[in-house]
């Protein structure tokens, strides 16, 4: 199922799909295909990927800004999405986004793909906790080398009031508590450099404090930044030796490694 042609922006998705729910627990999605899972514990394991459109965030290096800072979504009632999965021969799906829990029909979704016997992943900013069926919460607190900048966005339009609505808004640690207490998770951050790790290492021992969860180092995944092959080239050598160097994982990037920036993969 591809990018649909309808567009529109992330407040009206988040609007449009309250009304619809009551009607058939319809979700904006983005795509829905099949693919192999690129990063985190799970890299390489053949999947149905859900797409969904609207985000509370705007991370400037966004690698599905058509999600976010200029959504494109077809509304698909869940029954059809459940068809689709089960049209791929994969017993794994991760719902992704954008920011999947932002929609209260996530929920629905992952409750049915659950009594279906599926593995679900769902990859979150963890900023907002929903009571569903998740086997693996795939958390990607955004640290402030992803706040917007007027002269740092995917598009040219510039970063609007999102800098300050961005800075505001990523980091939770009550959605963090919850999430990682209820369910086997990964932490997975977007690193550029080493300027990223007194950040992530000041939020761990936050989160730690406030959580009766144990945190293990290789439950935290250190992701190089880049949604093309080339500024991958530029990251990840670096975000590699961060990794060994604090006692992390390295996650790789494996759909772009293998198919750079193209759309459903």
């Amino acid at each position: 199922m591809p990018v649909s042609d309808t567009a529109g922006d992330a407040d009206r998705v988040d609007d449009r799909t309250a009304e619809r729910v009551g009607e058939d627990g319809a979700l904006p999605v983005n795509e829905l295909f099949c693919s192999l899972q690129g990063e985190g514990k799970l890299a390489g394991v053949p999947s149905a990927f859900v797409r969904t459109s609207g985000c509370n965030l705007r991370c400037w290096f966004c690698d599905s800004y058509h999600t976010s800072w200029e959504p494109t979504h077809a509304w698909v009632g869940l029954e059809e999405i459940v068809a689709e999965v089960e049209s791929h021969a994969v017993d794994h799906v991760v719902l992704t986004g954008g920011e999947p829990l932002i929609h209260d029909s996530s929920a629905d979704l992952l409750a049915e793909l659950a009594r279906r016997g599926y593995h679900t992943t769902v990859e979150t900013n963890g900023t907002i906790y929903r009571d569903a069926p998740i086997d693996l919460a795939s958390i990607s607190p955004k640290l402030a080398n992803s706040t917007p900048t007027p002269d740092r966005t995917p598009t040219n339009d510039g970063a609007g009031d999102w800098e300050s609505r961005h800075e505001d808004a990523r980091i939770d640690l009550e959605a963090l508590s919850k999430l990682v207490e209820s369910t086997a998770f990964q932490l997975k951050f977007v690193v550029t450099g080493e300027d990223d790790m007194a950040e992530i290492l000041e939020l761990l021992s936050a989160l730690r404090d406030a959580t009766d969860a144990t945190i293990r180092d290789e439950d935290v995944l250190l992701m190089p930044e880049g949604a093309t092959r080339e500024r991958l080239a530029e990251t990840r050598t670096r975000v590699a030796e961060l990794a060994l160097a604090h006692g992390f994982r390295y996650t790789p990037r494996l759909h772009v490694d293998l198919w750079n920036d193209a759309p459903e993969r």
